[in-house]
């Protein structure tokens, strides 16, 4: 009896040891703040900065945005229906179908 709760036990701890890491290795976002006073948190969520999550202000709602070819400077995000375009330390967000500025100017407070 002693040995399955043992067992138990321990497989119990290397359960919870993996899930522990998992979430550690989740990526910090970053929050940027646009002239609009729009806000919003993001982060990459590839290592070829290919790709990233973006959320706007309190939404729960989180945009998956891939790297597209940009006519401009900087790099474009899109999900065809959010676009955040980043140049340098700045940059803009805006809905791809309408065209609707979200902000501009934005960038770390």
């Amino acid at each position: 009896m002693k040995g399955v709760a043992g067992l138990l036990c321990c497989a119990l701890l290397v359960g919870c040891a993996g899930f522990g890491s998992k979430a550690a290795s989740a990526p910090p976002s970053i929050t940027w703040v646009c002239d609009s006073q729009a806000t919003f948190d993001w982060f990459y969520t590839s290592a070829a900065h290919d790709r990233v999550s973006l959320r706007l202000g309190g939404s729960q709602q989180v945009y998956d945005l891939v790297a597209e070819p940009s006519a401009g400077q900087g790099t474009l995000f899109s999900d065809g229906v959010l676009a955040f375009n980043i140049r340098g330390e700045e940059g803009l967000v805006y809905w791809v179908a309408t065209n609707d500025l979200i902000g501009r100017g934005c960038k770390a407070p």
